[in-house]
């Protein structure tokens, strides 16, 4: 590792490094919400079906999804901050294309683009962070004061976008990332001195298209299927695509010296169990964000900004309920935290499923509130899960896939939610008849949050508890080091964890 800063670097600078750090994932985060909310006026300007609202927050889900463990990889091999540069330079850039598209194809690929940088900030930042501070209980501290700006991010989102799009116009909410993007490049180069893993892993070209074409793929087909016909040669070859590239990646993964994804992770039903829960959680909160913003402008006709606050107890309640739950998980570990948490994505996603035009404001405030407990709640324990009875060595693989996870499942959710809508509406227009239609698409999104709290029984027995020993026994012994841990030796942050 080279010029990482040592213990006795100034307080001052880490305090900068930390600041940056924040920076990117201030803006990402801010994104996440902040799109959905610019959703009903972006569709109303480019005439848009749902399925070409699904693909423009999809597009940057894959994309992150897709490259999340190639970038971590290749900042340890090429230097963190040089590609952390290249990541919030690329961030920005496609911020400021998104603004000025012309069509909805074009916004698209500038989405897509978007998340080309997206992906090579998260997990480098977390590296960034974890060479910065050495002493265990100031890393954590970083770590939890990181992951709360994120959950900051996601609470002023609606509202910020709100303002922007109800007042000057959709475009302006890409406007926003770019002087902070601008700044945290010149920041960069000032405090954040560079560094590269003492062993980098090979890079896994094969491994990567293979992700790539699976979830693609899967995802196209979920979207266009309404459109094209479930049965259609189109449709039918790229879930067949889909099926057979993750196959193979499974079979290629396993031969490799360095894989990109490490398949023994997956013989610990923990880490198994909590890789499909980050998938079905975030399918949870990606498909309650898609529905509910189209609901309050398209069908309460609503502004931005009245949608934008209405959504708020959401948010605000993830954030609040966040560090309790670090603290719960702390004293009896993540079992009550996943019941709960998937009992509260459950009821509050049930509570929507018989919407109307005219359902009561306290009735929704109620369901946001409920669904706010139980993501805030499931987030801490997929944070610390994912690593659970993993050696050191492996933190770091370990919590690219929990995050990479996250990701595919925001796609899915959007992707399987939309794909329901249309199905019932019988068409690609949002009309009168979007409540009624998104009945089942809610009520998919309650079995979302039964099968947390199922997977939360089976993954936290004595039973799953010996796998995960046995598995951490395996790679203690093999001990292969994987410099991209985000978290060695630390405890959970207990704000809100990233994505």
């Amino acid at each position: 590792m080279t010029g990482s800063p040592g213990p006795t670097e100034s307080s001052s600078r880490r305090v900068g490094i930390l600041a940056i750090c924040c920076m990117s994932l201030f803006i990402v985060g801010l994104d996440n919400t902040i799109v959905n909310v610019a959703l009903p006026s972006i569709g109303r300007e480019f005439h848009a079906t749902v399925s070409g609202l699904q693909w423009t927050v999809d597009a940057y889900t894959l994309v992150v999804a897709s490259l999340l463990m190639l970038s971590g990889s290749t900042a340890d091999r090429l230097g963190r901050r040089r590609v952390f540069q290249v990541g919030l330079l690329l961030f920005t850039l496609g911020s400021l294309a998104c603004s000025l598209a012309p069509s909805l194809s074009w916004l698209i690929a500038f989405r897509m683009m978007q998340a080309v940088g997206g992906s090579m900030l998260n997990p480098v930042a977390l590296s960034i962070i974890r060479n910065t501070f050495h002493d265990p209980r100031e890393r954590a501290q970083a770590i939890g004061i990181w992951g709360a700006v994120f959950g900051i991010s996601m609470a002023l989102g609606p509202v910020a976008g709100g303002l922007l799009v109800q007042s000057v116009g959709w475009r302006s909410i890409f406007w926003v990332n770019i002087p902070v993007g601008l700044a945290a490049v010149a920041l960069t180069a000032y405090f954040v001195p560079e560094s590269r893993g003492s062993r980098s892993r090979r890079p896994d070209p094969i491994g990567q298209l293979l992700i790539m074409a699976a979830l693609a793929s899967l995802t196209y087909g979920i979207i266009e299927g309404p459109r094209g016909g479930w049965a259609s040669p189109l449709i039918l070859s790229l879930f067949l695509l889909a099926l057979a590239s993750l196959a193979l990646l499974v079979a290629h993964e396993r031969r490799m010296n360095d894989p990109l994804i490490e398949m023994r992770f997956f013989a610990s039903a923990p880490f198994s169990g909590i890789t499909v829960i980050a998938i079905v959680s975030f399918a949870g909160l990606a498909g309650f964000l898609f529905l509910n913003t189209l609901y309050l402008q398209d069908v309460r006709h609503l502004s931005a900004l009245g949608a934008g606050l209405d959504t708020l107890p959401m948010p605000a309640t993830m954030v609040l309920v966040a560090p309790l739950s670090g603290r719960l998980v702390g004293r009896s570990g993540a079992r009550p935290s996943l019941l709960l948490g998937g009992a509260g994505i459950a009821v509050g996603t049930f509570l929507l499923s018989g919407l109307r035009a005219s359902t009561s404001f306290p009735h929704l405030f109620l369901a946001y509130v409920v669904f706010g407990v139980g993501i805030g709640l499931v987030n801490t324990p997929l944070a610390t899960t994912a690593v659970s009875g993993m050696p050191a060595s492996q933190a770091g693989a370990a919590s690219a896939v929990a995050s990479t996870s996250r990701q595919v499942g925001q796609s899915l959710g959007v992707a399987v939610t939309g794909a329901i809508a249309v199905g019932v509406l019988g068409g690609g227009s949002i009309g009168a008849g979007f409540a009624d239609a998104t009945h089942p698409a809610w009520l998919v999104l309650t079995a979302c949050g039964a099968f947390v709290v199922a997977l939360g029984l089976v993954t936290t027995t004595p039973w799953a508890n010996r796998t995960a020993r046995r598995t951490a026994e395996r790679f203690g012994l093999e001990d292969v080091p994987v410099p991209t841990a985000p978290v060695s030796g630390a405890p959970a942050p207990s704000g809100p964890p990233v994505p």
